[in-house]
């Protein structure tokens, strides 16, 4: 219960961290948030100060003392207002954001843990069977898959797939004709139009997980506890999963949370190249458009996100070794 406590006590300390650093950074940049609106504004001529205070009005834009406004900002976190968009004005940020994160977290939250059961498991066979084809299949085309990157991966599945064989949409999360609704249509519409893209990030991120999983299992293999378990006849399947595996999942793990706690923001690139309307594409618009509100808040929801993952990390690295809670 202890470091239970302790964990949450840190979690809730770097949270309050992270909310106020979100808060400051924007209002320790050059000039107003409302200057690009005001620029696009100047291009037909002088702006006066009416303009642009109905401008800084129109968009929101924080007055007062910066006590009082830390205090507004606190206030509209709890309340989930962040404000009006400036690419996408008027629409609120909260609408963006809702809008865009359920594809991002059933595109991206999905594939990351199917890639990470999927390239954990074939880690532990590749270290059990080491020196054969179980252990060189798996170990080398997982490394040589990991060397290509997103984009690149995401383009060529495009073009083969998308624009030469015509088996897979190009673009979008749905059909035009098809009408977002909880509905049949609409979800196998959904995942066809998923499929392109939730395959590229699979076999791009599956490498990672074999290697690191086949490395730490190949060192857990040699101490003395599970040389004892064999010694004593135990099945080699329990040995391999109960007394290794148990112990060399622990770096995995915490790779593992950390691309759990990033599923909020997306894969820019991949969402970007399949145009797929999740958190990554609405962050790309966000930056290209000078989008301050936007960026705060998906930055924020990041951050958080992230945290919460690593406190869970913790609280399964206790449960799952005993001695890190000493």
């Amino acid at each position: 219960m202890r470091y239970m406590l302790r964990r949450l006590g840190w979690f809730l300390l770097t949270l309050w961290a992270a909310i106020s650093l979100n808060f400051l950074l924007p209002r320790m940049m050059p000039g107003s948030p409302a200057d690009a609106a005001i620029a696009k504004l100047s291009q037909n001529g002088p702006v006066t100060e009416e303009t642009r205070a109905a401008v800084e009005a129109q968009l929101g834009v924080p007055d007062g003392n910066l006590l009082q406004q830390y205090v507004d900002y606190l206030g509209q976190i709890l309340s989930l207002d962040f404000g009006i968009s400036y690419a996408f004005y008027p629409e609120p940020v909260s609408t963006l954001v809702a809008q865009a994160l359920p594809y991002t977290l059933i595109l991206v939250g999905l594939v990351t843990i199917a890639s990470f059961a999927i390239g954990t498991l074939l880690g532990v066979l590749a270290a059990w069977k080491r020196g054969t084809w179980l252990d060189a299949l798996p170990t080398v085309g997982g490394s040589f898959i990991n060397t290509f990157p997103y984009f690149w991966t995401a383009l060529l599945l495009l073009f083969l797939l998308g624009y030469v064989l015509h088996l897979f949409p190009t673009f979008g999360a749905y059909s035009a004709t098809t009408m977002p609704a909880l509905s049949v249509e609409f979800v196998l519409d959904a995942l066809y139009h998923a499929a392109l893209p939730a395959f590229t990030m699979l076999i791009t991120s599956l490498g990672g997980w074999i290697i690191g999983m086949r490395n730490a299992m190949i060192t857990t293999l040699g101490e003395d506890h599970v040389t004892f378990a064999e010694a004593n006849g135990i099945p080699g399947r329990t040995v391999a999963l109960k007394y290794a595996a148990r112990n060399a999942i622990l770096p995995n793990l915490t790779g593992f949370g950390m691309a759990l706690g990033g599923v909020v923001g997306g894969s820019v690139l991949v969402e970007q190249v399949f145009g797929y309307p999740g958190i990554g594409f609405l962050l790309f618009n966000a930056v290209t458009g000078q989008d301050y509100p936007l960026m705060q808040a998906i930055f924020l929801m990041i951050t958080i996100s992230v945290l919460v993952a690593n406190l869970l990390v913790d609280i399964l690295y206790g449960i799952l070794d005993p001695r890190t809670r000493r």
